[in-house]
């Protein structure tokens, strides 16, 4: 790539997403509710956390909430009081049968206000019953439907219960992971035209973009093991979405070792460059495709949702995928300073 202006485009656009991905705020949530373990017939009063509620005199007594079970099976409490600006008191009058015969039921929590709009925690409410009638519950289960939900007014990012700011790092870690791959698919490119023509030139690059894309992926590592530990409690565990990622490192940091070892210049070439194109289709079922045929904990593997409404939404994709642009042009700019390094050494040693 010549020129300067894609160098340029990628410090823009790391501005961009440095600036605009702390800056965002998160769109109010709910933190947490006690009790969360209910019985059938009881009168309860539920205390609610949340997190950058916009709580004013005009929206505080419009302010709403219910519990539902997949939108079926509804029920609207009887007061909502706002205690501060970030905990409110919610009675519920819970009815004496479950609408299924079920001895627990989960719950999902709605609390719904002018301008900040609806937050939701999903099956945080268990509600047990000892015997009861089916019929009878599905009937006082279907009480107050949702209607007129309230919008968030202006830009945020969704809060999403577990993450809670974390949910910033899908920018850096998962974005830092797609240019390790763009990187080292092209780095395949580069390893294949010089197995087919034997212009150093080729190798110098394919080495320089896989040496970058490996330093991407360490990061990658690096960045989910910090999440993990927010989120999980622990900075590894035995998960095989992390295993199989680690063991891609190791994949890769064995082509840097091989690199090292060979002498002969085009000994070494030629090995490294057929041992990264192998490498290359290796890691892809590593990385996309055992992990599909396990449970994970991580996104997107394991039944686990990915890249869809549970993670993101449009105002957070209107970062996410700069921020991919953004690392994978800082990544060519890094592998073009390799690229030139090599060069010169290469000019110097042969004086």
């Amino acid at each position: 790539m010549k020129g300067s202006w894609w160098k340029i485009l990628s410090v823009v656009l790391m501005l961009y997403v440095i600036v605009v991905g702390f800056l965002m705020p998160l769109k109010p949530g709910i933190v947490n509710v006690t009790p969360q373990n209910l019985n059938s017939g009881e009168e309860v009063t539920l205390e609610v956390e949340l997190y950058n509620a916009d709580i004013t005199e005009q929206n505080k007594s419009q302010i709403r909430a219910w519990l539902i079970r997949d939108t079926t099976y509804i029920l609207q409490s009887q007061r909502v009081n706002v205690v501060n600006d970030q905990l409110l008191e919610i009675d519920f009058n819970l009815p004496e049968h479950l609408p299924t015969d079920e001895e627990v039921m989960a719950f999902t929590l709605v609390v719904d206000a002018p301008d900040m709009g609806s937050s939701v925690l999903p099956s945080g409410i268990f509600v047990g019953q000892s015997g009861g009638n089916q019929s009878l519950g599905a009937e006082a289960w279907s009480r107050g439907g949702l209607v007129n939900l309230s919008v968030y007014k202006g830009f945020g990012i969704p809060y999403r219960n577990l993450l809670a700011e974390t949910l910033r790092n899908t920018y850096f870690h998962v974005s830092l992971w797609f240019a390790m791959f763009i990187l080292y698919f092209v780095s395949v490119i580069y390893s294949i035209r010089y197995l087919r023509k034997r212009e150093v030139y080729f190798d110098q690059v394919g080495s320089s973009l896989v040496e970058v894309g490996t330093l991407f992926g360490i990061l990658g590592l690096i960045t989910g093991a910090i999440w993990a530990k927010n989120t999980w409690g622990t900075y590894w565990t035995a998960d095989v979405k992390l295993n199989m990622a680690a063991i891609s490192m190791m994949i890769y940091a064995a082509y840097l070792v091989l690199r090292i070892s060979l002498a002969d210049a085009d000994k070494r070439a030629i090995i490294s460059s057929s041992y990264n194109i192998f490498a290359f289709f290796i890691i892809i079922p590593l990385i996309f495709v055992i992990p599909r045929l396990t449970d994970s904990l991580h996104p997107g593997n394991g039944g686990n949702p990915g890249f869809g409404g549970e993670d993101m939404d449009n105002t957070m994709r209107m970062v996410f995928y700069p921020a991919i642009l953004a690392f994978t042009l800082l990544g060519l700019w890094m592998a073009n300073l390799m690229m030139r390094y090599k060069r010169i050494r290469n000019k110097l040693d042969e004086i």
